[in-house]
This record gives structure tokens, sequence and C-alpha cells, in this order.
């Protein structure tokens, strides 16, 4: 099945749908085996995992494309890429477009900050017009050639004018056609109640861990009414953190394997990356 289709049946089913964060192809591999259903693949863990920079536009929609590419190419479930502010004006965004449905992408966001934008939950953000954003929109519904690919239109107004016109904003979005509306960094769980309840479409919640927005769980997102939690970026956080236990583990002590209850093992990793189906090609 298309992965594009699979997603649609995830969203038409009832469950909140439970969306890692992913940053390359090893770790999308990693989530899939360990059972994830969706994945999301955005700018901050693309840029860290490609380029070792923030999150401020430093990757280039070719370089995100290929990033989705890869790791779509080691999973069989769907994958939702962010495509920021769609890298330009509407001819950009139809491209971007078309280059992330060929790699494999089964949805992308597209958002209303200006550009170079940043993450965000990072202080200091601006947004485009109204206007602007809905021009931006209609590129991307008009580019895309598989009307199952679904096209998530995200506002960050929330942080600059307020919740009150980040719904309206939403409203609109939902009004020009979104598939689904995302409203960046509410503050708190009445926020959260309030998106979910008064933009008519469905919706996905960042539940960026240390991030402006309070942690909901899993349930709680589901019976507000939001569709998708995307978790962004904890896969960076946790590999950055076993990296650095390893490596000062090493040199401390001189050996690593004192951390195998920490680690895979030589055969699970090699059985994650289905090295036998390789060698019975031999």
């Amino acid at each position: 099945m298309k992965p594009t289709k699979r997603l649609r049946q995830l969203l038409a089913q009832p469950a909140l749908i439970r969306a890692p964060g992913v940053h390359d192809a090893f770790s999308a591999r990693v989530a899939v085996q360990a059972g994830a259903e969706c994945l999301f693949l955005g700018g901050f863990g693309a840029t860290a995992s490609t380029l070792g920079m923030p999150d401020l536009s430093l990757l280039t929609m070719t370089e995100m494309a290929e990033a989705i590419r890869r790791a779509c190419g080691a999973i069989d479930v769907p994958l939702i890429g962010d495509a920021d502010t769609g890298y330009g004006d509407r001819h950009q965004i139809a491209r971007t477009v078309r280059e992330f449905e060929r790699a494999g992408a089964a949805g992308l966001l597209i958002e209303d900050q200006v550009f170079p934008k940043r993450c965000g939950h990072f202080p200091g953000k601006q947004i485009v017009s109204i206007e602007e954003m809905l021009e931006r929109l209609d590129a991307a519904l008009q580019a895309r050639g598989d009307d199952d690919f679904v096209i998530i239109a995200r506002t960050d107004a929330r942080a600059v004018d307020g919740l009150d016109l980040a719904i309206m904003r939403g409203q609109r979005f939902a009004e020009a056609g979104a598939d689904m509306v995302f409203v960046e960094a509410p503050k708190t769980a009445e926020e959260l109640r309030r998106v979910a309840s008064e933009i008519d479409r469905p919706q996905l919640a960042n539940m960026l861990t240390g991030g402006q927005t309070p942690i909901l769980a899993a349930d709680e997102l589901e019976q507000l009414g939001f569709r998708i939690a995307a978790y962004p970026v904890e896969s960076l956080m946790v590999s950055a953190w076993a990296i650095d236990r390893m490596v000062k583990t090493l040199l401390r002590e001189g050996r690593i394997d004192g951390l195998t209850d920490e680690m895979l093992s030589f055969a699970e990793l090699k059985d994650l990356l289905g090295i036998e189906t390789f060698l019975r090609g031999r």
C-alpha cells in the first residue's frame, strides 16, 4: 500500500497517531522495528543530523528531500516531512511538494514564518501576512500529484500575535483546503483545548520535551480531538545522551563493554539492519 494511502487510513481511525521524530534512515528503521506506524522527519532533526547545526534555515530543500528519501527507503510506514516555509515563492513551493512526493513522504508541513525561519520553540520568530501564507498553501495544494498526499498548514502566530490570531489563521487554513492544521507552541493545556475545539480540521500537536507547550499524554490529546502527536527531536536527545555516555566511559575506563546492558548486542544490531536478507542473495 502506498504510504499516502496508509496515512489517510490512519487519520480515518479514531486512535491518535503517535509519530516519533526521526533524523535519518537508521533512526527511522529503529523506530519502525520498535512498532511505530507513522514517523515525522523535522527540519531540526534533519539539520542536526546532516550538518550538525541548529534549525535556522541552514538546510536546503534538496538536502531535506534527500534526508526524506533515505529515511523512506529504510521503512515501510508513512513519514511526514517538514517543508519549513516552502523554500521560496509558489514555484519553489511547487517543486518542494513534488520532490517530497518523489522522495516517498506521505505528507508535509508548510508554515507561515518568514525566511530564514527558526525552530518554532526559539525566540524571535516572525510571520508573513495571512495572504502570503494562503498563497503558500495554495501552491502546495495545487502542486501535489497524489490527492492522498497530506498537506499540513502550520502557524507560528501564537508567539507573535497571541492565541486568538493563531486560531484565526488556523481557521483560514482549514477554509483554504489544508488537510490538517498545526498551531505551533500553545503554552497551556487550556490553549491546546481551544486550538482543538475551535479549528474545524484534523490537527497535529507538537509534544517537544522541554519546549513551550505542556506535555500531555497521548490519551489526553486524543480526548481533546488531536489526530497526530509528533515527538520531533527526542530521538536526537536520546542519541546524543547515549553517545556522550559511551565516549566518556571509554575515555575514563579505557573500554566500553561495561555498558552492554544499555546497548543492543552486535547480533541484535545486525538483525535490525537485515543482514541475513542481504547475505542470502549472494
